[in-house]
């Protein structure tokens, strides 16, 4: 059985309706990003940074999966497939996918500030200023914030290495560590990249087909493609 390798970025959760860095000119509700997304904005405003993300949250629980999540969960019929996302929502275990690395952490749990093993399934509640793990200290998003270690990149790496096939989807390709690895797939992985726009850097030495799409339209007809193989 040959393996498919997915990394998804923000534009296959767009079409959900979901707000993206890339479209909303690096701001998220209004607030630069290094405000809601970095240890230090966090020091400086937390009940600044807990509602950004509880309202993130609740608008994730209001939108749905759409079409492209249940097209890469389609390819599980004929191919093992693993799904490496940069995303923080749970659109792709709740499209069905049965293999999926967050890279970036889950929007859906909290985890202690004392103790990064600590992590909790929020099931769509909010996260308040005082509310703590049992060792007593203030819980926080379970996201990956600039400036921070991306924990799950070793286990990413280490499935791209044996790729058969690798699908990019809604990604610009600009933010690292994501964005590396392309470079450890084997010579023979052949690579598809779904995307509106070509992205303006990309690796040499890949056969790389470009599917100029949005990822509902490009998913649905490359899976189609590979399922008829």
């Amino acid at each position: 059985m040959k393996k498919i390798v997915i990394l998804t970025g923000a534009g296959i959760s767009a079409e959900s309706g979901l707000s993206t860095f890339r479209n909303a000119g690096g701001l998220w509700e209004g607030h630069d990003v290094m405000e809601v997304a970095s240890p230090e904005g966090w020091r400086r405003d937390k009940e600044l940074v807990l509602e950004f993300y509880n309202q993130r949250r609740r608008q994730m629980h209001e939108k749905k999966f759409n079409e492209a999540h249940s097209s890469l969960v389609r390819l599980e019929e004929k191919y093992d497939v693993v799904v490496i996302t940069q995303n923080v929502d749970f659109y792709h275990e709740k499209a069905g996918s049965s293999n999926v690395i967050h890279l970036h952490g889950e929007l859906d749990k909290a985890r202690s500030t004392a103790d990064p093993s600590l992590i909790y399934d929020l099931n769509g509640k909010d996260i308040k200023a005082g509310d703590k793990c049992e060792k007593g200290s203030q819980l926080r998003p379970h996201v990956v914030w600039f400036g921070e270690a991306v924990p799950m990149m070793e286990a990413a790496v280490r499935e791209a290495i044996d790729a058969d096939i690798m699908i990019v989807i809604g990604t610009s390709l600009v933010v690292y560590p994501a964005a590396s690895l392309l470079q450890f797939v084997p010579e023979y992985c052949k690579v598809y990249l779904i995307d509106p726009e070509m992205p303006e850097y990309l690796p040499y030495g890949l056969e790389i087909e470009f599917i100029s799409a949005k990822a509902v339209k490009g998913t649905k007809e490359l899976a189609a493609k590979l399922l008829a193989c």
